[in-house]
């Protein structure tokens, strides 16, 4: 497979050049052109290596797109995939939540579904991206544990990250904030709200603080990359760090995110934040966060066309003095290294030729051609 006529990525500069790939690996690249007639015009347009995402909730809105509404899983994760490739995706962390902020959530119900449609997905290559699996543990509940130990010896497992919803806690420091997001997702009246509110903090009380330690020394023993979540405090920072964190998901305050960076947590925020210009919550905003240089990896979260979007958008910042190479890190080389995954992330001789063509049109770059190992998956 061999791409002519386009800007190449690199780790830190961009050439205009072309590229080989052999086998499924990028077997050179460089300033010159290929003859050969096979070769593909890439039109001037941008090479970069394929999006790494760990952290994404679109694959709920397949599973169940609509309250009671239960889709076949082999139609919602081939739904799922083409999103992904089509936003140059080409290894996502699918994130499925083990135990669930309210008792009978929806997730509880199609949580083992996701989980067999990912793993079988990936084993009979029915899908185009690289699926692997993020289990996302709501620790103030008496099922989590049980729900993580059944299903984390399973290979695809590569990120598990540590939360609470909880009042008082982490993305919930505020009171007010809490009643104002829990009462809108789930239309509870004052006094439904003051009986949630009860229960969840007997129940975080009682839960919390043993899951969290059981979990994080389950991932230590089996090398699972283990991350925190909502750190607000740098209390809360050096608690994760402590517990072997590696990755500080969503630090919701500008001191955790500081904290987490200096102790040497990858800092994880979400690309529809640099898109919108804040947090939809009112914490932190990310492209704050890459001013002042302690943001590292970029999620799309629920919106996978977010990822491309804010690579550019943060390289055109110039109050934070990104290069588009180190932007274009932020969801390829940093998030592979975070995982331990040292085959992909790079435009490099040897690495993975996981490949995505963009173009710009109208002051938007799109995604034209995407590329896993070496075979065009869009």
């Amino acid at each position: 497979m061999i791409i002519n006529n386009v800007k190449l990525i690199l780790q830190d500069e961009i050439i205009n050049g072309s590229l080989e790939a052999r086998d499924g690996v990028i077997y050179r690249y460089g300033e010159g052109a290929s003859r050969l007639p096979q070769a593909l015009d890439g039109d001037g347009g941008w090479l970069l290596p394929g999006l790494i995402e760990l952290h994404t909730d679109n694959m709920d809105k397949f599973f169940t797109p609509r309250p009671n509404v239960d889709w076949p899983a082999h139609s919602a994760m081939s739904s799922h995939d083409a999103l992904m490739v089509a936003n140059g995706i080409t290894t996502v962390l699918d994130a499925v939540a083990i135990g669930d902020v309210r008792d009978g959530g929806h997730r509880a119900g199609t949580l083992q579904k996701m989980i067999d449609a990912i793993i079988d997905s990936h084993a009979t290559g029915a899908t185009r991206a690289e699926h692997r699996l993020h289990l996302r543990c709501e620790l103030p509940h008496s099922s989590t544990l049980g729900l993580f130990e059944q299903f984390m010896d399973q290979p695809a497992v590569s990120l598990v990250s540590l939360m609470d919803h909880s009042p008082g806690q982490r993305q919930f420091v505020s009171p007010v904030k809490y009643r104002e997001y829990t009462q809108g997702k789930y239309h509870l009246s004052d006094r439904q709200m003051d009986a949630f509110e009860r229960e969840q903090t007997a129940l975080a009380r009682q839960w919390s603080a043993p899951n969290r330690a059981a979990i994080a020394a389950h991932c230590r023993r089996r090398n699972i990359t283990l991350a925190s979540h909502d750190d607000a405090t740098v209390e809360h920072v050096e608690e994760s760090r402590a517990l072997g964190s590696a990755i500080a998901e969503f630090p919701t305050t500008e001191a955790a995110a500081r904290a987490s960076h200096h102790l040497g947590l990858q800092v994880l925020m979400g690309a529809p934040n640099i898109v919108r210009g804040a947090s939809h919550s009112g914490n932190v905003a990310a492209h704050h966060l890459a001013s002042i240089g302690v943001l590292d990896i970029l999620s799309s979260d629920y919106y996978p066309a977010s990822l491309l979007d804010a690579a550019f958008r943060v390289a055109a910042d110039e109050t934070n003095g990104f290069t588009l190479p180190q932007a274009v890190r932020l969801m390829t080389d940093n998030p592979a290294r975070a995982l331990g995954l040292g085959d992909r992330g790079l435009i490099a001789e040897g690495r993975r030729a996981d490949l995505v063509l963009a173009h710009r049109h109208s002051g938007h770059v799109y995604v034209k051609n995407v590329w896993r190992q070496g075979r065009q998956i869009f």
